[in-house]
């Protein structure tokens, strides 16, 4: 039998309103936080780690943008310059946070919670991310530079890598191991970009005695210990390296040694935690390393970076972005990833506690060896010459990453042929003398 519908009573028309008025805003109370982050191995576990982050705060979510390193670099730095506002948490490094935190682009991460324990934090990473004795970043992983090899190889072939290489051992190891190890005897950035070949070119010029610049602000990209430390790599590359070098960055070549194509890899320390894991490496149980190699001077041989995590200005977000940052740099992150994929393969750099870990010490075998890198390169004295700026592997100008990157353009050009070394260095010194001029650092 059909039962006449009841009118609604004004009591249920509130309670179902004011129901409706309530999941609409739970559904708009959750704050998303767009992260701009770096195509690389560590990122990429971070990334899929996250949802950790979001099961324990469920008011915020996280959309990911994850770029290869150039083009990051160019997309953060346009969407901080002109106040855009698309992200709200940035993968950026010691060469940005203290120029943009001068700019005052940058939150600063202060009031931080109780547990963080930022003392823990290494303090080389904590003074590369300030700038005016307050921190802007907080670092994700920190790394220095150092030598890969296969010692199965070397010792098939009767070599002995000495703890502190030179680069002319290098190259006579590069040599044997093309011609009789079945391997490219070298892989190196060939990758144009200031923070690609020429994060590896600056080290190889400065331990050859060269700098950017003179104590006036005149560059000296022409000089003898440039020709000579770029005809040094175009050379070894083009003789011993792998088939289109000039196209290949970190990732490019951590491939090529991890699958076991390469003799030797001179490269970032946190790749260390990569090779030797079997997981991620097929020559993991073969991987031997050393120092960075030096030249005339061990001043400058090795670099000093961090990636990190900084909120601009420009983020509505503050308050969830510091929380989301807090977390991916904790001790409980570090953790995480030691379940997930093993000691070997944490963030290394960033935690004194890390190092302390008897499991971490067991498993990583260049532990030791990698904070005493990152602990023992110095910023402020890393050439043989005075010089008027800091920075190991670039120099610590907001103009740097513009003639830096045509100078890196310029090189890769010779690598691959296209043109001479001359003549690149000529074109890299008339770029950066254009941008000294005209940002009035010449007096």
């Amino acid at each position: 039998m059909h039962q006449p519908t009841q009118p609604s009573s004004p009591l249920r028309r509130i309670v179902l309103a004011g129901s409706l008025a309530l999941a609409s805003l739970s559904a708009s109370a959750a704050t998303t936080l767009t992260i701009a982050a770096l195509n690389n191995p560590d990122m990429i576990e971070l990334k899929k780690l996250a949802p950790a982050f979001e099961q324990q705060n469920p008011d915020i979510k996280l959309n990911w943008v994850v770029l290869e390193e150039n083009v990051l670099r160019q997309r953060v730095t346009t969407d901080i310059a002109t106040n855009s506002g698309k992200f709200d948490v940035m993968m950026i490094g010691t060469y940005e946070a203290p120029i943009w935190a001068k700019k005052g682009w940058l939150y600063p991460m202060d009031k931080l919670s109780a547990d963080y324990d930022l003392n823990d934090v290494v303090k080389t990473a904590r003074d590369g991310l300030s700038y005016g004795g307050k921190l802007y970043a907080l670092p994700f992983y920190v790394e220095s530079s150092m030598t890969f090899y296969r010692k199965d190889l070397f010792s098939k072939l009767g070599l002995t890598m000495p703890e502190k290489p030179t680069y002319t051992q290098i190259a006579d190891y590069a040599k044997a191991l093309k011609e009789k190890g079945g391997v490219y005897g070298i892989c190196l950035r060939g990758k144009a970009g200031w923070g690609e070949n020429m994060a590896f070119l600056s080290t190889l010029i400065n331990t050859n005695g060269g700098r950017w610049f003179d104590e006036k602000w005149h560059p000296t990209i022409d000089s003898p210990e440039w020709k000579k430390s770029v005809g040094f790599y175009v050379d070894l590359l083009q003789k011993y390296g792998p088939p289109g070098a000039s196209t290949n960055g970190f990732n490019e070549n951590l491939t090529l040694f991890a699958s076991g194509k390469c003799g030797m890899w001179i490269d970032a320390t946190v790749a260390a935690g990569m090779l030797f894991n079997p997981k991620e490496s097929q020559v993991a149980d073969k991987v031997g390393f050393a120092m960075a190699p030096t030249g005339v001077t061990p001043k400058g041989s090795s670099w000093l970076w961090s990636w990190s995590l900084a909120i601009p200005k420009s983020s509505r977000q503050e308050a969830a972005a510091k929380q989301f940052v807090q977390w991916a740099t904790s001790k409980d992150y570090i953790k995480l990833v030691a379940k997930d994929l093993g000691w070997t393969s944490v963030p290394p750099g960033t935690r004194i506690s890390t190092y302390k870990q008897p499991e971490y010490q067991k498993a990583a075998p260049f532990a030791s060896f990698v904070l005493n890198a990152i602990q023992s390169a110095n910023p402020t004295d890393a050439t043989l010459k005075k010089v008027p700026y800091s920075g190991i592997q670039f120099v610590g100008i907001p103009e740097f990453q513009s003639f830096g990157t045509v100078v890196g353009q310029s090189i890769s050009g010779a690598l691959a042929g296209n043109t001479t070394v001359d003549a690149a260095l000529k074109a890299g010194q008339a770029a950066a003398n254009r941008a000294v001029v005209q940002g009035g650092y010449q007096k």
